[in-house]
């Protein structure tokens, strides 16, 4: 590796999509030093933008938007666009409000029981909210800008050196040097290639297809999302298109994506002689559903599509890396710091690998009830008359918007491992707006002298709040993390101990004494 300069930052970045700036946010947010570096120069991108750029987000990220204070900037800069992701959003032309998806089939708001969706409270982060790339990478680099991030474009990472104490990275002939790497490169990944990181995964059924075009004879499509015998396709007019072919893959990225092509598997998929006057944008993506078997190699670690890539169905993919930036964030900033507990870093893989893995079967499940054959078509009944019922909207309700998530972290309480509700105090202070600082926060809904005492003990790494909420859901004190999931829970008699040893696990050491 040839050096020309060496720039030495806490944590180097690879990719400057939605994952790599919100992580890059979160590091700087803790007073850490983050260098971005993103192979392409210019941010703008036909398919990051409307329609193809649409995106849904999910419960635990507008949570984290929420927490952070960006869930507002990023609803006001779409308002401006409401009418485009209307049209842009088929299935939104309606008369029943659409709750979401599963291979296409459609389940509605009014199906769903809200009861069943446990220690949930009111907050401006259930609001439903379809974001367009573009957007979301403008505010995001915005944010980390303010922040002081250092976010270089056309700086593509060429080579990598990875050692027990640092890492060296080449990018547009520049030599910078960090303490930890993280790869956000998305599924084609420089830096899980060049790291060593173990992929293991399934091969696709289909190429799918997502093109804008001029139609002779647009008549000949049925607008929404349909099912041949065929294949799948959904129609926008004047031009929109996107649709699954099921030759296992084999069109992807290894031929150009010609008018001719198109209009051929679009005339097979939809079944009719629909002519394509002119091809105006084009991409195609496949349903190929793979993870790196650990998300952490000594100094190096991944993020989003470099950790794990399946098909877009359902829009998850988004929504599961900046689930992971969140995780990642605070723990490797303590790690600098050197505050950590042992293996706290170790946690993200723990934590975030078993989410991946259940987002890939996810998908895969999609996938095989789409394949164009009689079996699958009887499934997919079944699926439509379970969907439609208020128990299986609301089964698909919590597994797709999220909110069904639990990390393993063991405790008493059910709570312990789920995201904290945004309990609102009676100064209308709300745990979303507690936790913007991305410190631990400990709530105390009955002023107890010795939770505040042992708050004081971890110093500035969590804040006390005491205080009656206008619904405490049963609890008397709850202790958070800074990603605002929750760490410990009581309901009763707090124990003490019990609190202490959280704060702890999650926090490491405290600068006084142990709480007695």
């Amino acid at each position: 590796m040839q050096t020309r300069s060496i720039y030495l930052h806490d944590v180097i970045i690879a990719g400057a999509g939605p994952v790599g700036l919100f992580l890059a946010c979160e590091l700087q947010l803790a007073g850490r030093s983050v260098l971005v570096l993103e192979r392409a120069q210019d941010p703008h991108s036909a398919l990051k933008q409307l329609p193809f750029g649409l995106r849904g987000l999910s419960i635990p990220t507008t949570e984290a938007f929420h927490r952070r204070g960006l869930l507002d900037e990023i609803v006001a800069a779409q308002r401006a666009k409401s009418a485009a992701i209307k049209s842009a959003a088929h299935w939104m032309q309606q008369a029943r409000k659409p709750a979401g998806h599963f291979a296409g089939i459609q389940f509605f708001e009014d199906d769903i029981d809200a009861a069943q969706l446990l220690w949930r409270l009111p907050t401006p982060a259930d609001a439903s909210v379809a974001v367009d790339m573009e957007t979301l990478e403008t505010v995001l680099a915005a944010r980390a800008g303010s922040l002081g991030v250092d976010i270089r474009r056309g700086f593509g990472v060429t080579a990598i050196a990875a050692s027990d104490d640092d890492v060296t990275v080449e990018a547009a002939g520049e030599t910078f040097r960090g303490c930890w790497l993280a790869g956000c490169d998305g599924g084609r990944s420089t830096v899980r290639k060049a790291c060593g990181f173990d992929v293991v995964g399934t091969a696709p059924e289909f190429t799918g297809y997502s093109v804008v075009v001029e139609l002779a004879d647009p008549e000949k499509l049925k607008p929404g999302r349909n099912y041949t015998a065929t294949g799948m396709y959904t129609f926008a007019q004047p031009g929109t298109i996107a649709m699954v072919d099921f030759d296992g893959g084999a069109f992807h990225r290894t031929a150009p994506i010609t008018r001719a092509h198109v209009q051929e598997v679009l005339r097979r998929v939809s079944c009719t002689d629909v002519t394509i006057n002119t091809l105006l944008i084009a991409a195609t993506w496949t349903d190929r559903a793979r993870q790196a078997t650990t998300y952490r190699n000594g100094r190096v670690l991944l993020a989003g599509d470099a950790a794990h890539t399946h098909s877009p169905l359902g829009g998850q993919g988004l929504n599961l890396g900046l689930g992971d930036a969140m995780n990642l964030g605070w723990k490797l900033a303590a790690t600098i710091r050197g505050r950590a507990p042992a293996n706290l870093l170790d946690s993200y893989s723990q934590e975030r690998h078993p989410v991946g893995a259940q987002i890939l079967d996810w998908s895969r499940a999609q996938v095989a009830i789409m394949r164009p054959t009689p079996a699958t078509r009887a499934l997919q009944a079944i699926i439509r008359d379970l969907i439609a019922t208020g128990d299986g909207a609301t089964y698909f309700a919590e597994r797709i918007r999220g909110v069904a998530l639990r990390y393993d972290l063991g405790g008493r309480h059910p709570l312990i491992g789920r995201s904290v509700p945004d309990f609102e105090l009676a100064d209308d202070t709300t745990a979303g707006a507690l936790l913007r600082p991305a410190k631990g926060l400990l709530l105390d809904f009955d002023r107890r002298a010795p939770l505040r005492a042992l708050a004081s003990r971890w110093d500035i790494r969590i804040d006390y709040v005491a205080g009656e909420p206008k619904e405490r859901l049963g609890l008397s004190a709850v202790l958070v993390r800074p990603d605002g999931v929750v760490a410990w829970a009581s309901d009763g008699a707090v124990d003490d101990e019990d609190a202490a040893r959280a704060a702890s696990r999650w926090f490491g050491e405290p600068t006084a004494r142990q709480f007695s």
